[in-house]
């Protein structure tokens, strides 16, 4: 699924980025986000809750009542910092200049999209595909591999360029992804100045994206953003739903210690049982 591979893509950067700029992406407070174990993606569940979100009441409605997601579950979940300055800003007719200045990757005249296959690049994620037999690790190892080689090793605007790069990279495609391929300018001015980047409430922002994409359009079935943290709070929350496996406790973020369980039925059969388990899930649990 493209939410694994964008993952695996993000990670393979940030792994590849030298030891002092994966300290400064830790006091960024994102750090926590790529100590999690890449997660099995749980379509049917995400579909399940999808379908019980009241767009009104902002809210998952289940036959005893309403539970939403809260600031604590980011935090807990993610590692996210969920105070500090609200992530928002002026919304700029045209990211050409500053996409220029900040990243050095072309932007059409009246366009707010970085090309994604420009901006990997730029990163040395050049070959992006997974190759015929590769596991998930060799996979990843290539990619962090290939990259390493077009990274700054030492501090400078080189680096600096390097970070802008990686940090887009990862607030459109992971963090704040949304569906299709596109890569918005949005967070530029955020980035302008590095020093500041760790001020902003990122999982205050991360929240409010998961209750937009939960409440789009009734006629999708999936959702977008950083999808571990649903299935996570499904697990937390809902555990007679029996979707996940607690196979490393103690770890924090909570994500860590969560696996996917494996169902091999047929999607519409996994979403048929889990609709009947919500329907009849013993509430008191």
């Amino acid at each position: 699924m493209r939410a694994r591979v964008s993952w695996t893509l993000v990670l393979a950067a940030f792994l590849a980025l030298p030891p002092f700029q994966r300290e400064r992406v830790d006091e960024m407070g994102f750090g926590q986000v790529f100590r999690i174990e890449r997660m099995r993606v749980d379509p049917a569940l995400t579909q399940a809750l999808r379908s019980r979100w009241d767009t009104e009441a902002n809210a998952f409605a289940f036959p005893w009542g309403h539970m939403i997601p809260s600031l604590e579950d980011v935090s807990r979940i993610t590692g996210l910092r969920v105070y500090g300055r609200a992530v928002s800003g002026y919304t700029y007719p045209c990211y050409h200049d500053l996409a220029e200045r900040l990243l050095d990757l072309p932007v059409e005249c009246r366009s707010s999209l970085v090309p994604r296959v420009a901006l990997q690049e730029s990163l040395g994620l050049f070959e992006a595909r997974k190759n015929a037999g590769e596991t998930e690790d060799e996979y990843l190892e290539r990619l962090a591999r290939v990259s390493r080689r077009e990274l700054a090793s030492e501090p400078g605007p080189q680096a600096d360029l390097d970070l802008r790069r990686f940090l887009v990279l990862f607030l459109s495609r992971l963090l704040f992804a949304t569906r299709g391929d596109a890569v918005h300018c949005r967070f530029l001015p955020l980035l302008a100045d590095l020093g500041e980047v760790g001020g902003y409430a990122w999982g205050a922002a991360f929240l409010a994206h998961q209750f937009d994409g939960l409440s789009a359009s009734e006629r999708q079935t999936s959702t977008s953003g950083f999808y571990p943290f649903l299935q996570v709070w499904a697990y937390l929350h809902l555990p007679a739903l029996r979707r996940g496996e607690l196979t490393r406790p103690g770890l924090v973020p909570i994500a860590r210690r969560w696996d996917s369980r494996r169902d091999t039925r047929h999607l519409a059969d996994q979403l048929e049982h889990l609709q009947e388990a919500l329907d009849s899930y013993p509430y008191l649990d």
